[in-house]
């Protein structure tokens, strides 16, 4: 746990490594290797047996994304936390230690078009149901939890609509069902929202984005009880296999520090986009948590510290005026990413989203005109005037 003393920006830098502990190396190191050794056999048979501590081979445990999953851990207020090679990695080893046959999820109406796609995976081949709900209010969320309902799944802000769910609420029927709540943090970080502050049990992310910042990681984090996280490590990561390298977690570790500044940055640079959106005759409407006239705003105030970086946006036309208007961007990159120091955009219907059938899409909120801008770190008045000559 964080040392509640310490402000977010201090805790960022210094949680979860010692240098005193690695021959005063100022960053962690990187242990770029596969496996460990042993002293004696004996050795390795007590720490097979989980006698004694100590690593042993690095799909198991290596030093250096240790300090990464105690720094995740320590920034989310959890007890203990994991990493993996993708978000993706990190979603299906959570589901998966979550749920057996016949078991039942929830969702939040909208979901990343992978984990929807990994949903119907674990439905056709292994008869985890799933329901998708609105969880606008509580009677909707208790209407839709059944007997054999293990987690509920919700995404806030949600990709891409940048709906947002009222945590307290939705954990509030959790708690009367004794069903788990997993939050996918990864548009927010914990520095914009700490789902466990609200009651929430699981929190993910996908690193890649915001927690990397740089584009040049893929990865996967996950926290929340030691007990339940030392039964994923000993089950759905190690069996499936879905661990990170220690050159990514050595970069995530490089990338965490300056988190607070680039978020600040993405956040403030989103606002002035925003406006400007809002104001243009040829944006049919605009999605951003941060809009004061939104009808959710009230939960953004509740449980963000700013809005984010991310704005989504409905042009006037069709999917091809949608599509002509991203290939005239110029400063602004086509990509389906976000959180880095680029700005970049996507098309969700056809992009991100793809995988996801249309009626299905549709009830999400995604038509053809929706486009999802990830606000970079650029001067705001360079990005819109990209914006602007697209226009």
């Amino acid at each position: 746990m964080a040392d509640k003393h310490k402000q977010f920006e201090t805790s960022v830098i210094h949680e979860g490594y010692d240098s005193k502990e690695h021959l005063g190396s100022l960053t962690a190191p990187l242990f770029q290797t596969s496996t460990f050794t042993f002293d004696t056999a004996e050795q390795g048979e007590r720490r097979f047996a989980g006698l004694e501590e100590g690593y042993i081979y690095s799909r198991l445990g290596n030093p250096t994304v240790q300090v990464l999953e105690a720094k995740i851990a320590a920034l989310e207020g959890a007890e203990a936390g994991l990493a993996f090679g993708s978000g993706m990695a990190a979603v299906s080893a959570v589901l998966l230690a979550l749920t057996k046959t016949d078991d039942h999820i929830l969702c939040s109406q909208g979901l990343y078009g992978c984990t929807f796609g990994l949903l119907q995976l674990m439905k056709n081949k292994y008869r985890i149901d799933h329901d998708f709900c609105a969880m606008d209010t509580e009677e909707q969320v208790r209407r839709m939890i059944r007997p054999q309902t293990t987690c509920i799944y919700v995404e806030t802000p949600i990709n891409p609509t940048m709906k947002m769910i009222d945590l307290q609420m939705v954990v509030r029927v959790a708690k009367e069902c004794n069903v788990t709540v997993v939050v996918d943090n990864t548009f927010s970080t914990p520095y914009l929202q700490r789902p466990l502050e609200y009651g929430c049990d699981i929190v993910l992310h996908s690193a890649t984005k915001y927690l990397c910042g740089h584009g040049d990681v893929v990865a996967g984090l996950v926290v929340g009880s030691k007990d339940f996280m030392n039964h994923v490590a000993g089950t759905t990561r190690k069996d499936i296999g879905g661990i990170i390298s220690p050159f990514d977690a050595w970069l995530l570790l490089r990338g965490l520090k300056t988190l607070p500044v680039r978020m600040d940055r993405h956040s403030a640079n989103a606002m002035e986009i925003f406006r400007e959106l809002k104001k243009h005759p040829k944006v049919k409407r605009v999605y951003y948590p941060g809009d004061e006239t939104h009808e959710d705003h009230y939960i953004m105030e509740k449980q963000m510290k700013h809005g984010g970086g991310l704005i989504s946006f409905e042009l006037q036309g069709t999917k091809e005026d949608a599509q002509g208007f991203l290939n005239k961007l110029q400063l602004i990159k086509i990509a389906v990413s976000l959180g880095d120091a680029e700005t970049l955009i996507q098309h969700p219907a056809t992009m991100t989203h793809s995988a996801v059938p249309e009626d299905s899409r549709r009830q999400m909120g995604i038509n053809d005109q929706l486009i999802r801008l990830s606000v970079g770190l650029e001067a705001w008045q360079d990005i819109w005037d990209d914006l602007q000559q697209a226009f």
